[in-house]
Parts: structure tokens; C-alpha cells; sequence
């Protein structure tokens, strides 16, 4: 026989075999879940954006896991997201029964506050993202301040839930690094608490996720008595594109770095997160029911019907985004640390 006969003989008996574990760990992990309660946690209360994706998390899961008893959301709110982190990875079940939508930016939380980020973001695992998350500054119409030049000579007040949350630390950013004459007024319960005080007028701007704005006040932001007027990502928002990314405001290449690592999280979006230690079959098999979830077209309807952006990205590659965030040089997480105690 042939060298190249007998190479091609073992390839053809060794794929079958392998192809047969595959689907055998499939199976195996489809049936972990018949009769388990899986539960959605997220990190804040009803009525934002990590809300609304851990429900059509929650929902899509139910389709798709008709084998598990029930699936559940869990919302466990706290730090602007921290608690319910710092439970997922210290207490969770490592086991695949619990799942979560938790903040984009646990990452740099990690890097920038160890002493708060106590977790390895590396060590819990992307199933995948629903969609990118751009957080949006949007003004009440008759905010003193009607342009981001406007916000560099005069004081306007931004409403925000905590020190750790995106909603001061964003505005931080251009206080610190963009001049900005920011006052911040913490301790709002959540995004609804804080979208209230903006209509009443009791603060002038506030920063959280466009994909929650376009959902709770799209009409407001049509009439324009809601101004998006600046941004966070790395690329502008499709449905922005004549507003401003944070970075495009500061001339200093340093702040233009610091800016994008802050930003980074943007990429990471909604995503659906599994604790550290489950086996490797078991990830594979949710990332695989993943992306059979956001590729069908009744649970992109379901999405559509609930206004919810639907641009998934695949476990693996939210994962390359998360690990790049906590290998970000130390002078550049340096410089955003001071710049968010702003």
C-alpha cells in the first residue's frame, strides 16, 4: 500500500470518528439541560437595555431549550452591574444553568479597579453578542447647553447612577480629558430613574445605551424633545451618523487612546456570558445554539418586534474583544483610572 493511500485511509477512518464525538458531545450536552431551570441574570433593574436583551435572551432560550424546565430572568441589581459580576463569578453554579447579560465594560473595570473588578473576565466565557452597544449623551431640548461646544463653557448637569457605571465615567472622560464643565449628580437607581429626572428637567443630559433610547424614547427623540448629541464606540452608530464619537471631540492623541480603550466595550455590546469552569462541550454547544438563535428569522422578528437592534456577533470573536480590553497597555489604563475620578 502506498503512503499516500494509507494517509488518506486513516483520514477517512478518523473523520467519522471524530464527527461521531462531536455530536455525541452535542447530545450529551443537550441533555445536561432536560428538566433545569435556567436562569438570565443581569445586573440592573427593569426597563434599560441590559433588561430588555436578557429578556429576548430569556425568550429565544425558551424556544430553543424546550428540553429545560423553565428559563428564567433574574435581575440582581447593584454598582451599576458590579454586583451581579462579582456574584457570577465568585458564586454562580459553574454548570451552564446560569447565563448572563452583564456589563460591557466589566473588562476595564477589572484593569482599572482591581480592588472592584475582583474576577478574571478572561476565565468566564462570550456565548456571543446580540448587537453592539454605542452609548449615547442625549440632552432634553432645553438644556442650557445645546452643542458638545456649548458643554465646554457651560455647566451642565448629568445625571448618573454611581462612580463604577458607564453613565459618570463616560462624562468623566470628557470633564477630564475635553475640558468639559460637566456637573455629575449620582445615585439614580437605574436608566429609567435617571430618563424621568432628564424630562423633568431636573438634570440636563444623560449617558446610556442607544439601543435603550431607541426603545423607550423613540417618540421624544423624533419630535426632538430628546438630542442625541455625542457617543461612545469605536465607529458611529448607523442609526448616528451625523453625531460625534467621544474620541473625534479631543485633539491630544493620548486622550484619543484612552478614549477608545474606555470605548472598547462597545464592540462587546449585549452579550450572553457563561462562568468560569464549564467544559469545553458545553460552550461549544451554546455557542452553537447561539447562532442558530440570532440566525432565525422568527427570533429576528421577535427582536424587530420589540425594536431591539439585532447585529449578533459570535462567542468567539466578543471573546477576542473582551481579552484585548484587559491587555491594554498599563500608561493608557494609567491615564483613564485618572481621568475617571474626574
Amino acid at each position: 500500500m502506498s503512503h499516500l493511500r494509507a494517509a488518506w485511509l486513516r483520514t477517512s477512518l478518523a473523520f467519522p470518528l471524530a464527527l461521531g464525538t462531536a455530536y455525541a458531545a452535542q447530545a450529551q450536552s443537550a441533555d445536561f439541560y432536560k428538566d433545569k431551570t435556567v436562569r438570565v441574570m443581569v445586573g440592573h433593574p427593569p426597563g434599560g437595555s441590559y433588561d430588555f436583551y436578557a429578556r429576548l435572551a430569556a425568550d429565544m432560550l425558551r424556544v430553543y431549550l424546550p428540553q429545560a424546565k423553565a428559563v428564567i430572568v433574574e435581575n440582581k441589581p447593584g454598582g451599576g452591574g458590579l454586583i451581579a459580576t462579582a456574584y457570577f463569578y465568585n458564586q454562580a453554579p459553574r454548570d451552564g444553568t446560569v447565563l448572563a447579560v452583564l456589563p460591557e465594560t466589566i473588562g476595564n473595570t477589572q484593569v482599572l479597579e482591581p480592588e472592584v473588578g475582583k474576577w478574571k473576565v478572561q476565565d468566564m466565557r462570550y456565548i456571543g453578542s446580540f448587537s453592539p452597544v454605542n452609548t449615547a449623551f442625549v440632552r432634553r431640548r432645553n438644556s442650557p447647553s445645546k452643542t458638545p461646544e456649548d458643554m465646554k463653557t457651560k455647566e451642565t448637569i448629568v445625571g448618573c447612577t454611581g462612580t463604577t457605571a458607564q453613565s459618570y465615567q463616560y462624562p468623566a472622560l470628557l470633564k477630564v480629558l475635553g475640558g468639559y464643565k460637566f456637573k455629575m449628580i449620582c445615585g439614580y437607581p437605574g436608566a429609567g430613574e435617571y430618563s424621568i429626572a432628564l424630562e423633568r428637567g431636573e438634570i440636563d443630559l444623560v449617558s446610556s445605551a442607544w439601543n435603550s433610547w431607541r426603545v423607550t424614547h423613540s417618540g421624544k427623540l423624533r419630535d426632538g424633545d430628546l438630542v442625541a448629541v455625542i457617543q461612545t464606540g469605536l465607529k458611529r452608530n448607523h442609526e448616528l451618523p451625523n453625531v460625534p464619537l467621544m474620541q473625534e471631540l479631543v485633539d491630544d492623541p493620548v486622550a484619543k487612546k484612552v478614549i477608545e480603550f474606555a470605548s472598547a466595550g462597545a464592540m462587546i455590546g449585549r452579550a450572553l456570558l457563561a462562568p468560569p469552569g464549564l467544559p469545553e462541550e458545553r460552550i461549544a454547544y451554546l455557542r452553537g445554539l447561539f447562532d442558530k438563535m440570532v440566525a432565525d428569522p422568527a427570533m429576528k422578528e421577535m427582536a424587530a418586534k420589540r425594536n431591539l437592534e439585532l447585529d449578533p456577533t459570535p462567542g468567539d470573536v466578543v471573546q477576542g474583544y473582551s481579552d484585548a480590553i484587559v491587555k491594554t497597555p498599563p500608561d493608557v489604563v494609567e491615564k483613564a483610572a485618572e481621568a475617571f475620578k474626574g
